[in-house]
C-alpha cells in the first residue's frame, strides 16, 4: 500500500491575469474541484490548469499512469460525498492527500489497465447503443406530435396549403385560429411583495418556471404562499386545465397542462391559458409543444421584446383546429404512442444506471485485487 500524501497533489486556483499559471501534461491526473461534479477523476492533457481543478502528478514511476487513473476513479463517490463548503461543494484535499492507493507490481498494473480497458469498451459500447436509442425515442415522441398536430390519423383527409411557410399544408377541414379566440384567459402573475421571503412551508402552491416542463408539472422543489397573498394575487389564480407557458428566460417555450385540482397560482415568468370551449386543453398543448408552436415561441421572442413572450405575442399564436371529437381522438392516439415510447425509455434508462454501476463495480474489485485477472488472455470477448 502506498499513501497518496508522499506523491505531489497540487489543487490550485489559477487566475487568467496570475504569472504563477500551473502547467499540466500528459502525465498529470486532473480532478474537478468544486461543482457537482466535484471529485471527478480525468487525465490531464498539456495545457495550463483551469481555476476549477486540482492537479495529481505523481513522481513515482514505479505507477502505470493509466492503472492510477482506473484506481482513483474508485475513489469518486468517497469524495464526492466527502466535499466541505457552505455554497459550492468542493473536494477535501486533506481527504484526497490521505487515499490509500494498491499499488501491485508494474506489470500486474499494466494487465490490470488492459483487463479493464477492454472490459469498459464492451460496457462503454452498450451504453452509446442505449443512450442512442433514448435520443432515437424522444425524437420519435416528437414526431409523433407535429405529424398528429399538423395532418391528425385521418388517411383519407384531404390537405390544402396554409400559406404559412413555417406551417406548410394542414387537412381541409380543420381552421387556423388565433389562441386569442381559443382562451378565455391569457395572463401571468407576479412575485408577491418580498420576494422568496414570503414563502411559506404551508399553503397555497406557487408555480415558477422551472415547476413546468413538456412532461407536466414537477412539484418536487415547489414553494408555497399563505392564502392571503394568494386571495391579493386572484388575477392569476390556476384553475384545473389550464395550460402553463413559461414566457421568460432559459426554459422560455416549456408548457404543461395542469392536471391536479389544488389550489395554485403562478409568477411573472409563466403564463395561464385558460382554453375556451372550441379546444381541448390537451390538444392546446400538443400543439404548442410541437415544432409550429415552438416557432411561434422563437417568432414571438425575437420578433418584438427580446425578454421574453407578450401575451399579445401568444394571443397572435395560429392554432390548427380539427372538430373537438377529433382533437379528443388525436390526443388519445398520441398519449397512447407516448406511453410505449416512454416505457421504453424508462426501461433504458433503468439499464444505464445498471451497467454505470457495473462498471463503477467492476473498476472497483479490479484494481483492489478482489478480481483476479493475471490470467486474463485479450481474446476473451465476453464482459467478466
Amino acid at each position: 500500500m502506498e499513501y497518496l500524501r508522499n506523491q505531489t497533489v497540487s489543487p490550485m486556483y489559477v487566475k487568467a491575469d496570475d504569472d504563477s499559471v500551473v502547467l499540466v501534461d500528459e502525465n498529470d491526473l486532473l480532478i474537478l474541484w468544486d461543482g457537482s461534479k466535484s471529485g471527478e477523476i480525468v487525465k490531464a492533457k498539456n495545457g495550463a490548469l483551469s481555476s476549477t481543478m486540482g492537479k495529481i502528478h505523481i513522481e513515482d514511476k514505479s505507477f502505470n499512469l493509466d492503472y492510477l487513473t482506473y484506481f482513483l476513479k474508485c475513489a469518486e463517490p468517497f469524495l464526492q460525498s466527502n466535499t466541505i463548503g457552505m455554497g459550492i461543494p468542493h473536494v477535501d484535499g486533506e481527504i484526497l492527500r490521505d487515499l490509500l492507493i494498491v499499488k501491485p507490481t508494474f506489470q500486474e498494473q499494466i494487465q490490470i489497465t488492459n483487463y479493464l480497458s477492454h472490459q469498459t469498451n464492451v460496457i462503454d459500447s452498450l451504453l452509446n447503443k442505449k443512450e442512442k436509442l433514448i435520443q432515437l425515442l424522444k425524437e420519435k415522441k416528437q414526431s409523433v406530435i407535429n405529424e398528429a398536430v399538423t395532418k391528425g390519423f385521418d388517411t383519407d383527409e384531404v390537405f390544402n396549403d396554409s400559406n404559412i411557410e413555417w406551417l406548410g399544408v394542414i387537412p381541409s377541414s380543420w381552421s387556423l385560429v388565433n389562441i386569442r379566440h381559443l382562451a378565455n384567459k391569457v395572463g401571468s402573475g407576479v412575485t408577491p411583495k418580498g420576494g422568496a421571503e414570503v414563502y411559506t412551508e404551508e399553503g397555497v402552491i406557487f408555480i415558477r418556471s422551472q415547476n413546468v416542463h413538456f412532461d407536466g408539472l414537477r412539484l418536487d422543489d415547489v414553494v408555497k404562499i399563505d392564502f392571503d397573498t394568494h386571495e391579493k394575487m386572484s388575477g392569476s389564480k390556476v384553475m384545473y386545465k389550464d395550460v402553463l407557458l413559461n414566457i421568460t428566460g432559459a426554459s422560455i417555450g416549456r408548457c404543461c397542462v395542469v392536471n391536479i385540482s389544488e389550489e395554485m397560482n403562478v409568477n411573472q415568468h409563466v403564463c395561464i391559458i385558460r382554453p375556451n370551449e372550441k379546444i381541448n386543453p390537451e390538444y392546446l398543448n400538443l400543439v404548442l409543444q410541437s415544432n409550429i408552436g415552438q416557432v411561434q415561441v422563437k417568432l414571438g421572442t425575437t420578433g418584438g421584446n427580446r425578454e421574453g413572450l407578450t401575451f399579445e405575442a401568444i394571443k397572435d399564436f395560429l392554432i390548427p383546429v380539427p372538430a373537438l371529437s377529433i382533437q379528443l381522438e388525436i390526443v388519445a392516439k398520441v398519449e397512447a404512442l407516448i406511453r410505449k415510447y416512454e416505457e421504453l425509455e424508462a426501461k433504458n434508462t433503468i439499464q444505464i444506471e445498471k451497467l454505470k454501476e457495473y462498471r463503477q463495480c467492476l473498476i472497483t474489485e479490479v484494481v483492489t485485487g478482489k478480481i483476479d485477472v493475471r490470467d486474463w488472455q485479450p481474446n476473451k470477448q465476453q464482459v467478466a
